[in-house]
Order: structure tokens, then sequence, then C-alpha cells
């Protein structure tokens, strides 16, 4: 009996040695530049403060909060928080923001026009797909009164929310990571500059119209959960994130690319 006492309890601390050994790495999903530039920059960072910081590289958005959701990461970096809180409205998620970082510098392209005003009537315009991304870029375009929609002030808009459009621009709705694609077969585009990048092109020299005002709403943060917010690594993270190296990273690397949100 004593033997199996001793077994047992060797078994158990065998465990807990295991539980702190996961407990100090933090695993972060992300999947393109300058999120992952960014998670790199941090790592020297976290293990000051005790923890390792594994950054799990996913195939695209939708596959990042499935996995924050599941648990098998401890956090992701690369949305904003109205794309989460669809994310958490269709798949019942408690996904949350723990840290806004920077502010992407959204903007229209074409290969065909200079100005946004130059777009003809019936012209081919693509934009995202997802909900959170296609209402701010009609919201975009009612800045310029390129279109009008019944209220300007929602987050929530879609084609069926637009109260004037007077060029009959012909939508087409796209997903957010084949937007590049429809840049030479379409009049415009919208897009983020981390994705127009690759096409060579950016919201500096090739952007046609920007956001007013000061509005951090779109935000990229990180995200985390609703039950590991309060949690050591996690708020070991957000310190880190939110620190001058990562506020001087967006300053200099992404300039004009990107504002800071902290």
């Amino acid at each position: 009996m004593k033997k199996i006492f001793l077994t047992l309890c060797a078994f158990c601390l065998f465990l807990v040695g295991c539980t702190k050994t996961e407990s100090k790495v933090i695993k972060v999903a992300s999947h393109t530049s300058p999120m992952l530039d960014i998670l790199e920059l941090v790592k020297e960072d976290i293990a000051k403060e005790g923890y390792t910081l594994e950054v799990v590289k996913v195939s695209d958005n939708v596959q990042a909060n499935v996995a924050l959701n599941n648990k098998e990461v401890d956090a992701n970096f690369f949305q904003h928080k109205m794309f989460m809180e669809m994310f958490n409205k269709g798949n019942k998620g408690n996904l949350t923001v723990l840290q806004p970082i920077y502010d992407a510098i959204v903007s229209y392209y074409s290969s065909k026009y200079q100005s946004i005003d130059a777009l003809p009537t019936n012209a081919k315009v693509a934009i995202p797909s997802d909900p959170s991304n296609l209402s701010r870029a009609l919201r975009l375009l009612a800045q310029y009164n390129v279109i009008t929609l019944k209220d300007p002030a929602s987050y929530t808009q879609t084609l069926e929310t637009i109260k004037e459009n007077p060029k009959n621009l012909q939508f087409k709705l796209v997903g957010l990571l084949a937007l590049n694609d429809a840049y030479k077969e379409h009049d415009s585009i919208f897009n983020y500059p981390t994705y127009i990048a690759k096409i060579g092109l950016t919201p500096s020299a090739n952007g046609l119209i920007f956001e007013k005002g000061d509005d951090s709403t779109f935000a990229i943060s990180v995200v985390a959960r609703e039950d590991n917010l309060e949690s050591a690594k996690i708020k070991a993270l957000k310190k880190v994130m939110a620190s001058e190296k990562v506020k001087k990273f967006v300053e200099e690397k992404l300039k004009g690319h990107a504002k800071v949100a902290f």
C-alpha cells in the first residue's frame, strides 16, 4: 500500500510538472506580416517575463479564430473587433479583444483610374464578402459621397443598406484574401495594406481614398478568450505587445501603412 501511495504521489507531481511547463508557453495564431513580424519582435521580451512565445501559423483568418475558440492556442493576432464579434455571433464564441495594436490604412485601388471620382457609371467594384469588412468598405465610399447609406453611423452596413448609388456601381463580394486576384478584372477593389503589398501596391502611392478621423474600431488587435483573459500568461502577452518597442515598430516600419492604436 505504501508503494502504491508513493507511486501515486510521484505521478501527481509529474502531472503538476507538465502543467507548469505547458503554462509557460504562449501560443499565438497568425498568418501574415506585419503581424508575424511583430510577434517575432517581442519573443525576447516574452522570455524576460518567463514565457516562451510559440507562433502558430495558420492558412486563413477563420482557422485562426477556430483554433482560439477551441483552445488550441492562447491568443491570435490578425483581426479587428468587428470581425471578431461576427465570428462570436456565428460560432457561439467567447473571443475578446486583449489589446488593440495598430489601425491598418485601408483604401480602394484601381489598375485603370487615378481617382475614385473617375470611376465610370456601372463600374465593377470588388469589396470584402465578410460582414465586418464589407461594412467598412461601404462606410469608406460613403465618406466621399460615392454612395449614401441609410444609417451612416452604423457599423453593420450591407448592400441592402445603401440608400443611393448614383453611378450604379456593380459590387462584387470577394473573400478578403482573394481581393488581389480581382484587381485587374475590376475597375476598383478595396483592400488592406498587408494584402495589397503582395502585388506591389501601397496606400501612400496607390490608394484612392482614406478613412477620415481617428476611429479605431477596426484596429488590428491581439485577441484572447474570456476564460483566459485574466491569466498570468495573457497579461504578460498584453504587456509586451503594448510596449514602446512595438509602438516604435509601427511608427517606423509601418509608416504610411498603419497607425498606432494604443
